[in-house]
């Protein structure tokens, strides 16, 4: 019997996807690791690779399918010494519970016909069993093999019944083509009519991740209890410090969003009470600091990580995060990528946003919103000076992480981000 080839899980929440595109084709050699398919899931789109060996010979669910439960069955793979013919009996037990009620009508019907007593192919449900040759050769002489009965194992049909058919004189059934017609034209007509008033617009449906994002950020609002600590951090000493090393080699080239993920991961060993998460029944303190970055990406945010940040240093945590970003943007994150993370910064200074306060990434009891650097005037040693500041809020979930917390994390990172040689020590 064929292999199965199942929808697969991609990630512990996944239940359903989107079978983005087919990489192989039917007829195709297929091996054991090879990337067969594309899948969508709510947050990336993943390359789903084959277990077993053999050739594709049927794919069930075509490119473009969403809403694909994981476990259906997708497609069926020949193994070693098998042939279409098993194709056949791979899928008849499935057809014939969802078609049998149709097509007891139509055997019926053209009892008078001579390929119905040798139970045409069109009988076993609206999957049709022709090989390709067969297939070709009736599309290029307009012959309609509904009505046609197979020779070839469990009734398909093959070159011989095609040419039969084509030298007895056979043609296409001129009723077939008209009645696909009138299906085919009523499904514009069950969409709802535009509105006759309010402004023109374009709707484009919700993708997989757009609406887990909307889904997740919902919950977290309205259930998690939020509140916000905002300070101020001076750059200038971390700027002249990046100019510095940036000119010392090319093997990095180092943002201050990298001093900032560097700064978080070290506050967080310094104040481990904020590397929290909330459990219903428990509150979950971590051993590992792993920070999650928001990217943007087309179909919405995604937080790729970088795991146990504290131990790397600036052009390690630089390099990893370029990598990450890039993959995120073309959505080749693996989900141990991007699911997991004990804290979260969302960077929007480059966007030149002075301040704002981000929505918690749960289970993670903190995020942290980081704002542009701008000059503002500060005082100094009793005198009024210019200094490049950035703002940074804090949101925290009260249910894991205290004020007096939060305050002592946002200290720990003030005082790294403002003497910045402090993090390469």
């Amino acid at each position: 019997m064929p292999v199965e080839i199942l929808m697969p899980a991609l990630s512990p929440t996944m239940t359903e996807g989107t079978l983005a595109r087919w990489l192989k084709a039917e007829g195709d050699a297929v091996k054991s690791g090879d990337v067969i398919a594309e899948i969508e899931t709510d947050k990336a789109t993943m390359e789903f690779e084959a277990v077993d060996e053999g050739v594709l010979g049927k794919i069930l669910v075509p490119a473009g399918t969403s809403g694909v439960a994981v476990n259906t069955l997708i497609g069926l793979l020949l193994e070693e010494g098998e042939d279409a013919s098993a194709l056949a009996a791979a899928a008849a037990p499935k057809a014939p519970p969802a078609a049998a009620p149709v097509a007891a009508a139509p055997v019926a019907a053209s009892a008078a016909a001579p390929a119905a007593t040798a139970a045409p192919a069109a009988a076993k449900g609206d999957r049709l069993f022709a090989t390709p040759l067969a297939r070709r050769i009736a599309k290029d002489a307009g012959l309609d093999l509904k009505g046609l009965a197979g020779s070839g194992p469990h009734g398909r049909i093959v070159k011989h019944d095609v040419e039969t058919a084509l030298a007895s004189g056979v043609k296409p059934a001129p009723a077939a083509a008209p009645a696909a017609a009138p299906v085919a034209a009523a499904v514009p007509k069950a969409v709802a009519p535009a509105p006759s008033f309010g402004p023109a617009y374009d709707e484009v449906p919700l993708s997989s991740m757009r609406k887990v994002i909307a889904q997740r950020l919902s919950e977290a609002k309205q259930t998690v209890p939020h509140f916000y600590l905002t300070i101020d951090c001076r750059l200038d000493k971390l700027l002249a410090l990046r100019g510095e090393l940036n000119g010392r080699s090319d093997a990095y080239k180092l943002s201050v969003n990298d001093f900032i993920i560097r700064a978080v991961a070290l506050a967080l060993k310094k104040v481990p009470a904020a590397n929290a998460s909330f459990a219903e029944t428990a509150i979950r303190y971590y051993r590992e600091v792993d920070v999650s970055v928001a990217v943007a990406t087309p179909n919405g945010l995604i937080t790729p990580i970088v795991k146990q940040a504290d131990g790397k240093g600036l052009a390690a945590i630089s390099n990893e995060m370029k990598a990450l970003a890039l993959k995120a943007r073309d959505g080749k994150l693996k989900p141990e990528e991007f699911q997991g993370g004990t804290f979260t910064i969302s960077n929007l200074g480059m966007y030149g946003i002075k301040e704002f306060a981000a929505i918690i990434n749960p289970p993670q009891g903190c995020i942290l919103a980081v704002g542009a650097g701008e000059q503002r005037p500060v005082v100094k040693d009793g005198a009024l000076a210019i200094a490049t500041v950035m703002s940074c809020t804090l949101s925290v979930d009260h249910r894991v992480v205290d004020g007096a917390v939060g305050a002592e994390f946002l200290a720990a990172f003030k005082a790294l981000i403002e003497e910045p040689l402090t993090m390469l020590l």
